[in-house]
């Protein structure tokens, strides 16, 4: 019995590794085989993968609604502008301030949010995204102003002999991997589990001993730092930064990818960021005029498709597919057909023996057990047997004494 189920996970398991082995096959060829612009445009879905995952956690997983996290993205992307302009430190180097100052904004922020919830929750969010462009603008100084900055892209190596859309894009790789697989192991460690707690039921979460000031407070923190961490690489791969790329649209659009893609699921930001990297694109294409008008349409016509997002759409096309080889596999049930069931030793041996059908007694001589068997009141008397002789008997009355020989 052990062994019978324990087969099905281990294939389970294997299919799993293969299609990872596929997929980081695949992802470690395509900057060799696309075009420059189209290894850019790969890029950019990656590092918008980051920021997803963690507005997945707070939003998905967390189940509070945040439209701010475009400022969270562009405080990683400025950190690391300035980083690279007035210091003139290594790109690599500023990932790490990034990601750390981004988790402390993240977390101050958390404090006063813990008394807010749902829309009250997202205009406080949204008041975020709004007022920190103008004060890009206002910190002239330090930010450059309107006029942004601009800074070196990342170079590579020379023992690398890859051009620099190449070395980019593997760089970048590698983060969001790591990104993608911390994500995965903090949801499923305790923290993950109370943030699932604390979204599901507030009140039993804490009567279960979650800390929600805490655990809330921490989801925004590493949401926010995974945003910077985002925003970083994209001042590598863009090399330029400003206000106005950074305004609450880009909130709104992360949202919307993030639905899209699928929430609560561990690979729909990688959905979600090619829909936020080649939809605006694509509407672009179609409609030179009125790209916001086709973008909005396609949203509608995904989620009225997938309403769970397309990771939702995935699983479920592979559950009926699952389900329509099930179907095919089990045996037929027509009544022409051997419907009994193999189980046991058969489904190893074969199938076995097929049973006598029970016959019915033949008439004969009556065997010795029955013959001397005595007759009970149960049985009923023969047919052919004559009565036996009796004295008439008076009947009297139900409930009348006997009478006596004098009487």
């Amino acid at each position: 019995m052990s062994t019978m189920t324990m087969v099905p996970g281990r294939a389970r398991q294997a299919r799993v590794a293969l299609t990872a082995l596929l997929a980081a096959a695949a992802a470690l060829a395509a900057p060799f085989y696309f075009a420059p612009f189209q290894v850019f445009q790969l890029t950019m879905v990656l590092l918008y993968a980051v920021a997803l995952a963690g507005l997945n956690l707070l939003v998905g997983f967390g189940g509070q609604i945040s439209l701010g996290h475009g400022a969270f993205f562009a405080a990683g992307a400025y950190t690391a502008a300035v980083m690279l302009d007035r210091f003139d430190v290594g790109h690599l180097a500023t990932l790490p301030v990034a990601a750390a100052a981004c988790f402390l904004l993240g977390l101050g922020f958390g404090v006063p949010a813990l008394r807010l919830r749902g829309l009250y929750l997202a205009l406080v969010t949204l008041s975020f995204a709004v007022f920190l462009p103008p004060l890009l603008k206002r910190l002239e100084p330090v930010t450059g102003g309107a006029m942004g900055l601009t800074v070196d892209k990342l170079e590579p190596p020379a023992w690398s002999g890859l051009a620099e859309d190449q070395w980019m894009y593997l760089v970048v790789l590698a983060v969001t991997a790591v990104a993608l697989l911390l994500a995965r192991n903090l949801l499923r460690s305790r923290v993950g589990r109370a943030l699932l707690a604390v979204r599901d039921n507030e009140s039993a979460a804490e009567v279960m001993g979650v800390r929600l000031s805490l655990h809330k407070t921490l989801a925004f923190a590493w949401s926010a730092m995974f945003a910077g961490v985002a925003g970083c690489m994209y001042t590598w791969v863009i090399g330029f930064v400003s206000p106005d790329s950074f305004s609450f649209v880009l909130s709104i659009t992360l949202l919307a990818g993030l639905v899209v893609g699928g929430l609560a699921s561990l690979y729909g930001p990688l959905l979600g960021a090619a829909f936020v990297m080649y939809v605006p694109s694509v509407s672009q294409d179609l409609s030179e005029a009125a790209p916001g008008v086709v973008f909005g349409l396609l949203i509608i016509a995904v989620m009225f498709v997938a309403p769970t997002g397309l990771a939702g759409l995935v699983s479920r096309v592979r559950n009926a597919v699952a389900h329509h080889r099930a179907r095919a596999a089990a045996p037929d049930r027509t009544p022409g057909a051997d419907s009994r069931t193999v189980s046991g030793p058969e489904s190893e041996s074969g199938p076995g023996p097929e049973p006598e059908p029970e016959r019915e007694p033949e008439p004969g001589p009556e065997t010795e057990s029955e013959a001397s068997a005595p007759p009970t009141l149960m049985d009923p008397a023969p047919v052919d047997a004559e009565p036996v002789d009796a004295e008439p008997v008076d009947a009297e009355p139900v409930g009348v004494p006997p009478r006596t020989e004098k009487e």
